[in-house]
């Protein structure tokens, strides 16, 4: 009995021990395995709606004042200022709060019988936790006995370059209210949206019927056009709502390469879908004054909020007038250099003038005022004075020191040669000490025997355009001046060719570039891998101030031709009327080869349907063309007072490749695809924002964990 008792116990302590190890041995394992817990699954799923005040789509609800949305878990509303859109557009702003479970919608103007309401959240709602979106949520009630569920989509394009425009308000106008185009100045919008970073927008809640749909930025929030300065578009084009059934494709992923399954969920798809604004700045904008300077004695501005055609009129009031002034206009008409040509005239230290100009009056006309200016210099005799003193100061400075500089080179020379000549070298040893104390004594008084000469004289500057030493054939050299022009002696201008260092004439023009009062212009017949020569001697320009050039010599040089591509762009279907009808031909049409920037390198006009581009350097392009329709050779912008539309642009989708002695020819139907679609992503600004999505964080903690 206590063996059997014994053995009973040693084996269940041996079974104990047992144990025990593995226990520690999985505990040590599970150690090394978890390191840190992780918290446990993240929430995935995004926010579900649980109830509604009033009920959603319910309809006879006249007298809401709070729309109240609950939430199975706490929510949050991102940028509700800029996403959240409530239609028909409401004139006082809505209170939009967010707390807890809870969204809160306070509506603060009073309700329009009969009509569909939609609080338009995009993609605004997100929990508050992890941020999942709930995704696109509108809510819907009505006025009237019922709900109106069909919508307009489509997308607002920058009209010069079709960029997409984020954040522009699109509004509708029911067809059978429209008496007029000034509803677009007098009537709020009836219905209203506003794109994303696509462009893109969707207004929704719509009756069935007709519509015509206008674009808007809408600076003082009042949803009209009362602005000159708001970006504008519109469209003749008829909008009638319809809709039919569609199905859709849901992929379903099983990671971010390889996916699970393809749904195919139906749907109600609502047209129509394919609406393009082109917005647009008018060229009318209200035209006031802006600013008027005078930075210096001889020159004052003149700043416009608008351009204009018409220079002002001034009339010297303390000062004659008459021939006084060289004016020089910016690209843009809005400002205005006056050159004084007159030295009794601009050191007057005040200018008293009387300014007749276009303005637009109270009713929104161009009219003639009249204003009085004094214009005082910024630059002060006094100051300019103190300038030039300090000038002449630093160059008897410089000119004493240089002097200097060059008496000690002559003496250590001196000395240099004293010391190779044994003749010299005792005549000098025997004076030496005497001659150093003469030396030491004169070294103070030295500056007394420099005799200061005038300051060198101040050229013109000139500003040559281009890069000279590796030029394109089809480009020409401008010369840009600081000041105009009195005179051009074209005698003192030499031109020509050279090889193996022999200069050979050739013919050239030289003339200034029209509306461009500082630049002139050297035309010649270039050709490629060759080389030229300016020289132009002093006093072939001088300005009206009576500044010379100084003489100069320059060396133009050609690339070599097989450094260059060249693309010849065919044009084929045929231009679209703005009802979308084909018309004409694309003889009006200006081609231009952008670069990366989105900028144009070379602008040529087509011709029978035909845009060659010539010396074009190796690289990436894009290509760009605008409908040239009154011939001015630029783009032309709208104007809504005038029911004109902008110019016409389009982008061709893809980007070309030129290398060194290509060439290429491009088919492009700028008409056979959707304006949205054109243009290429890469030289896109406005870039699209990243769709929200729920983020699977339990997958990539699945991972981490090994499973």
């Amino acid at each position: 009995m206590p063996d059997l008792m014994n053995r009973f116990h040693s084996s269940h302590f041996r079974l104990f021990t047992l144990v025990l190890i593995a226990a520690f041995l999985l505990l040590c394992y599970a150690c090394a395995r978890i390191g840190s817990p992780d918290g446990g699954p993240y929430d995935d799923t995004p926010p579900r709606v649980v109830h509604t005040s009033p009920k959603f789509g319910s309809a006879n609800e006249k007298n809401v004042k709070t729309i109240t949305i609950e939430f199975d878990e706490m929510v949050t509303i991102e940028n509700a200022n800029e996403k959240v859109v409530i239609s028909p557009p409401q004139i006082e702003q809505p209170e939009i709060d967010a707390n807890g479970r809870r969204i809160t919608v306070k509506l603060l103007d009073s309700l329009k019988a009969n009509t569909t309401y939609t609080i338009d959240f995009a993609d605004a709602i997100v929990d508050n936790n992890e941020g999942n979106p709930y995704g696109d949520y509108a809510f819907t009630f009505s006025t009237g006995e019922s709900v109106d569920t069909f919508q307009v989509s489509g997308h607002v394009l920058n009209a010069s370059d079709l960029e997409p425009i984020k954040g522009i308000l699109v509004g509708l106008y029911k067809v059978e209210n429209i008496t007029s185009d000034s509803i677009f100045y007098q009537k709020p919008f009836e219905r209203i949206s506003r794109t994303d970073s696509r462009g893109h927008f969707v207004i929704k809640g719509l009756a069935y019927g007709e519509y015509r749909a206008f674009a808007l930025q809408d600076l003082n929030r009042n949803f009209i056009y009362d602005q000159k300065a708001e970006k504008v578009a519109f469209s003749k084009r008829i909008l009638t709502t319809s809709s039919a059934p569609d199905v859709r494709t849901d992929t379903i992923w099983h990671d971010s390469i390889h996916y699970d399954s393809i749904r195919y969920i139906p749907y109600i798809h609502y047209f129509p879908d394919d609406v393009v604004l082109t917005a647009f700045e008018s060229s009318l904008q209200d035209r006031h004054l802006l600013k008027s300077e005078r930075p210096v004695l001889h020159k004052f501005t003149l700043v416009f909020t608008a351009p204009s055609d018409t220079l002002p009129r001034l009339t010297g009031l303390n000062f004659n007038s008459q021939d006084a002034f060289v004016v020089d206009v910016n690209e843009r008409k809005d400002t205005l250099d006056y050159w004084i040509k007159d030295s009794l005239i601009y050191n007057l230290d005040t200018l008293q003038i009387q300014l007749d100009f276009f303005e637009t009056d109270t009713a929104g006309r161009l009219s003639i005022t009249t204003d009085t200016l004094r214009l005082v210099s910024k630059m002060s005799k006094e100051r300019m004075a103190r300038e030039a003193k300090g000038r002449y100061e630093e160059w008897v400075k410089e000119y004493r020191q240089r002097v200097r500089t060059e008496r000690r080179a002559a003496e250590a020379k001196a000395k240099e040669e004293a010391r190779n000549n044994p003749a010299i070298k005792e005549e000098k040893e025997e004076s030496s000490s005497s001659e150093d104390r003469r030396r030491r004594r004169r070294s103070k008084e030295e500056d007394e025997d420099i005799v200061i000469p005038p300051m060198p004289e101040e050229f013109l500057d000139i500003r040559l355009s281009n890069n000279i030493q590796a030029m394109n054939p089809d480009q020409n050299v401008d010369f840009t001046f600081e000041e105009p022009l009195e005179t051009v002696d074209l005698s003192k201008i030499r031109f020509g060719t050279r090889r193996d260092s022999i200069f050979t004439p050739a013919n050239f023009i030289f003339r200034q570039v029209p509306g461009r009062v500082k630049t002139y212009r050297l035309y010649a017949e270039w050709e490629a891998d060759s080389s030229y020569q300016v020289e132009i001697d002093t006093a072939a320009f001088v300005n009206i101030y009576g500044k010379r050039n100084e003489s100069m010599k320059r060396q133009i040089r050609m690339k070599r031709l097989d450094s260059y591509s060249t693309l010849f762009v065919r044009l084929g279907g045929q231009p679209l009327s703005e009802t979308g009808e084909p018309t004409g031909n694309w003889d009006d049409a200006i081609v231009q080869l952008l670069n990366a920037s989105d900028k144009p390198v070379k602008t040529i006009k087509a011709q029978g349907g035909k845009a060659d581009f010539y010396f074009i350097s190796p690289g990436t392009y894009f290509l760009r063309l605008f409908r040239d329709l009154n011939g001015n050779g630029v783009w032309d912008t709208g104007d809504y007072d005038l029911q004109l539309q902008p110019e016409p642009v389009y982008y061709y989708p893809d980007a070309l490749t030129l290398k060194a002695r290509w060439e290429i020819t491009q088919d492009w139907n700028p008409v056979s695809l959707a304006l949205p679609k054109q243009k290429p992503l890469k030289i896109t600004k406005q870039k699209p924002d990243r769709a929200k999505s729920v983020r699977n964080k339990n997958a990539d903690r699945l991972k981490r964990k090994g499973q």
